[in-house]
């Protein structure tokens, strides 16, 4: 399978590390001019200089913001791809989530990749084609207990991307969600190791994680940021025209009696 973008502009937003950064190299692999996206200059240029070689615009803006985004509209008026990667996480006991945690949770994984599609739909619709894509997780569809936060804000962006393949529908222009199962990022490394503590080795302390905190799994270990770039990479390209509307999996699978 050759999958190929070349003359195709792609903006990839909180891509500086992580899920972001590989999609991002995945998608200057195949051929795409790529929008490297974080809050500041200094981020950027790092990412880019880790990056390599690739057709990558350095687009620094708060995409989380309504008036900041607006720069990375600025930087990359056209875009073919949109990739909502840009997202946070964390551990927090239910009852000690505050309102302004929600909002904050709220604010940056659903509200600033609503306004992007906004920004950006409707010239992919006047040009015939284009991808927007929603990078989810598992925690949408089995909430965990010790992120709730986090969870629901990727529930809610099922729903946004379900109903903005409505609103491309018949236009050449697809919608979807990707489900990201716990992949293994310097964030997720800190973050199991808030859970399970810092005395086992690091193979250990994963596999611990995976057994007491993401029982589902069926791969049993976290997946590597390119597996998830794999999947939007191919989501992105004209080999995935009939796919829309779609939660698409790359969650190393569930254990059936867990799905809701």
């Amino acid at each position: 399978m050759r999958i190929d973008l070349a003359g195709r502009t792609a903006l990839v937003t909180g891509s500086t590390q992580g899920i972001g950064r590989a999609i991002a190299a995945g998608l200057a692999a195949a051929g795409a001019r790529v929008g490297v996206n974080g809050r500041s200059a200094d981020s950027v240029n790092r990412a880019l200089a880790e990056l390599g070689e690739g057709d990558f615009v350095a687009v620094p803006a708060d995409v989380a913001t309504a008036d900041r985004a607006l720069a990375a509209v600025e930087a990359l008026p056209d875009v073919d791809i949109l990739v909502n990667s840009l997202g946070i996480f964390g551990a927090q006991p239910a009852m000690e989530i505050t309102d302004d945690d929600w909002r904050r949770y709220f604010e940056i994984n659903v509200l600033a990749a609503i306004r992007l599609t906004r920004a950006y739909l409707p010239g992919m619709r006047e040009r015939g084609w284009g991808r927007i894509q929603y990078i989810a997780s598992d925690s949408a569809v089995v909430i965990p207990a010790e992120m709730i936060h986090y969870g629901v804000s990727k529930t809610a962006l099922l729903g946004v991307s379900r109903g903005f393949a409505k609103e491309a529908a018949g236009s050449g222009v697809t919608v979807n969600s990707v489900i990201a199962g716990p992949t293994h990022t310097g964030g997720v490394e800190q973050f199991v190791r808030s859970l399970v503590g810092d005395d086992l080795p690091w193979e250990e302390a994963q596999r611990e994680f995976m057994l007491r905190h993401r029982p589902q799994s069926l791969l049993q270990r976290l997946i590597e940021p390119a597996e998830i770039a794999n999947l939007v990479v191919y989501l992105s390209s004209p080999l995935a025209s009939a796919t829309t509307g779609a939660a698409v999996r790359v969650d190393g699978g569930y254990v059936d009696a867990i799905l809701p």
